[in-house]
């Protein structure tokens, strides 16, 4: 019963928050918050979700999405969360109190895998639903993942540990079509396995998602093929690794992927600088959501100070609001591929 193991739960997430909390922080962006457990088990307690209704958490949007498509007409009628949410970063985020006990309880769990989640693992040790699914992107994606890389001319983060360097893959899987036909797939067997009743509703529908995506990714294809531009130059981080090398594209980039850094190094700056020159490119990227500093100084220190900035985006600012106006994955995926295209090109006029 999904009440007494909310009941259940209070307990280890209790001992979670005092251990957080002993840290010396009393509020987290997105995090916990001193009396958030009480109001919390009130909030869990009286949600008035049904005992059969099938529970899904999703950390980020994409994943979240992907579920709404697997799912259908039948999505209406489960309890799918998304936790990362408001515009929270997922690279900061920190779960709540509600959310751990929402975690705790569900029939399936789905997150990226990587370094952003690395509090995770303790949060699952304390679940209550021992039947409980998990989906780790990464660990679906496998030999595919990626490790995050540090190119020519970009700034490069200490990750040194204990004297070695530390292992860290590129967690922006979704930013692959290809990644997210084999991502579904694995989504869509963990819900069909919970609800086999439906079965049949939930292949039928990844498989004509999977249509979708194939179509689009053989539009971006075809923009890459059709250019003698093959290079990127974001003046920001670069979440895309995925993408590009899917289309055999390469790339500069102030920062890595997963970067915290905002401030770039003059060598960084002129660098970057010298590539667009070299290159002749009349576009640099950005990121949404970004205030676009760097690729300015970098516009500013190229020689004909003419290019256009334009921001791909991520899927990392996507927020409830947005759903509610009706942004999907596929829909930013399409917004990227006219950015794709204009950031290929090789005339000012493209």
């Amino acid at each position: 019963m999904k009440f007494r193991r909310i009941l259940s739960l209070i307990l280890a997430t209790s001992l979670m928050v005092c251990c957080l909390i002993g840290c010396g922080t009393n509020e987290q962006p997105g995090g916990l918050v001193d009396g958030s457990i009480e109001t919390a088990n009130m909030d869990l307690a009286n949600d008035g979700v049904d005992e059969n209704t099938l529970s899904i958490v999703a950390t980020i949007f994409p994943e979240y999405d992907w579920v709404r498509e697997i799912m259908g007409d039948k999505f209406a009628t489960a309890d799918v969360t998304m936790l990362v949410d408001n515009g929270v970063d997922m690279h900061s985020f920190q779960p709540s109190a509600k959310d751990i006990l929402k975690m705790g309880t569900c029939d399936l769990f789905i997150y990226v895998g990587g370094e952003s989640d690395a509090w995770v693992n303790d949060t699952l040790k304390g679940a209550v639903n021992k039947n409980m699914k998990v989906v780790s992107l990464l660990d679906v994606l496998g030999d595919f993942a990626k490790e995050e890389e540090i190119v020519e001319g970009m700034e490069e983060a200490d990750k040194e540990v204990n004297g070695e360097d530390e292992l860290e893959y590129d967690e922006h899987v979704w930013l692959s079509l290809k990644n997210t036909q084999i991502l579904c797939a694995a989504i869509a067997e963990a819900i069909e396995e919970l609800d086999p009743d439906n079965a049949d509703v939930y292949r039928a529908n990844v498989k004509a998602y999977n249509e979708r995506l194939v179509a689009l990714d053989n539009e971006y294809k075809s923009v890459v093929d059709n250019t003698d531009n093959k290079t990127l130059l974001f003046g920001d981080r670069f979440p895309f690794r995925y993408m590009v090398d899917d289309y055999g594209l390469s790339y500069y980039a102030a920062f890595a992927g997963c970067s915290a850094e905002t401030e770039a190094s003059f060598e960084t700056i002129t660098f970057l600088s010298s590539k667009v020159d070299e290159l002749g490119l009349f576009t640099i990227c950005t990121l949404e959501e970004t205030d676009h500093k760097i690729a300015e100084t970098i516009k500013n220190n190229t020689k004909t100070k003419d290019q256009d900035i334009i921001s791909f985006n991520s899927l990392q600012s996507i927020t409830s609001d947005d759903i509610e106006e009706g942004v999907t994955y596929m829909s930013v995926m399409e917004g990227n591929l006219g950015i794709l295209k204009q950031a290929l090109a090789t005339s000012s006029e493209s």
